[in-house]
């Protein structure tokens, strides 16, 4: 509904992921070449993992979309706790026809598939997205379908992301082969406030509009409300441009704490551990007030709001 009134091509803050609007951070620099190395050197397990909101899926997209036809991709992404039995997952991610009856006769159809793919000189990766949800007998069935690279070579690549609780799970004493299989790993953290500038200017410029359209005292209370975590920036920066909107106006800092105030009086509130890096002084400093009673800023400890 703003989009023609800030001159926009399309919504620059959508909470759906979308590779053409990655910014790449340093951490999501660092992350992906990491993704890129493991892919093409073969390593048998990579991990990423970050917290809630920071960006993985959207690092998996740009990582699958670069990836040259020589390789099978199977991608799972809806794991959840009763997740299943491993191989009829693994097959169906590979549109692999399973009429099997038991997981014997499924893990040779699925060697049947993985010879047929080394024959042809083609790579098999297999990407799970959300694996913190898979319980611990579900890794290790993963670990176990790994096995099939024994023979010297890597004929199966996996690929695991998810949240910070999934390195918790493969701490976890029973995962211990599992863990030292994983070769690759990268963890993901939230943006800097300069990153959350560039971030917001960025997506404002890949939808077609002005960098400035968020004055830098809104910028600010866009990072100290959001913690730097991209999602929460995209659904703070979007209600704001909406009330902006409204208001026929720019996005102010009194605009961001407007949208701030309604959902924490209204809306759905979460707490979260991504805290930014300044003391809520030294962002009243960064605003430009001081703290001498003059200023409306609430320094009182904030909780984060996501979907």
């Amino acid at each position: 509904m703003y989009q023609k009134f800030f001159g926009l091509k399309k919504s620059p803050f959508s909470l759906i992921p979308e590779p053409e609007y990655l910014y790449l951070s340093q951490h999501h620099k660092k992350a992906l070449n990491t993704l890129r190395y493991g892919v093409f050197q073969q390593a048998g397990f990579t991990l990423l993992t970050g917290d809630i909101g920071c960006g993985k899926t959207t690092l998996l997209q740009k990582l699958l979309n670069d990836i040259k036809c020589d390789v099978d991709l199977g991608l799972i992404t809806n794991t959840h706790p009763s997740f299943g039995e491993l191989l009829s997952w693994v097959l169906r991610a590979f549109n692999v026809d399973n009429t099997a009856n038991d997981e014997a006769e499924r893990y040779r159809v699925f060697k049947r598939f993985m010879d047929k793919r080394q024959l042809s000189n083609r790579r098999v990766l297999l990407v799970i997205d959300e694996a913190q949800n898979m319980d611990i007998p579900a890794l290790e069935s993963l670990r176990l379908l790994s096995n099939i690279n024994d023979d010297g070579k890597c004929m199966l690549q996996i690929i695991l992301a998810g949240q910070s609780e999934l390195l918790e799970k493969i701490n976890d004493p029973k995962l211990i082969q599992f863990a030292q299989r994983i070769s690759i790993e990268s963890h993901i953290k939230p943006l800097s406030y300069q990153e959350t500038k560039d971030y917001i200017g960025h997506r404002l410029s890949v939808a077609g509009g002005r960098s400035d359209i968020f004055s830098r005292k809104a910028v600010l209370a866009v990072f100290e409300h959001s913690g730097g975590v991209p999602r929460v920036i995209n659904n703070i920066c979007d209600l704001a441009m909406v009330f902006a909107f409204a208001n026929d106006s720019g996005v102010e800092y009194e605009t961001v704490m407007e949208v701030v105030n309604e959902r924490r009086t209204g809306g759905i509130r979460k707490s979260t551990s991504n805290q930014t890096s300044h003391s809520k002084l030294d962002i009243t400093e960064m605003l430009g007030f001081r703290s001498n009673g003059s200023s409306s800023v609430n320094t009182k400890s904030r909780t984060l709001i996501t979907h």
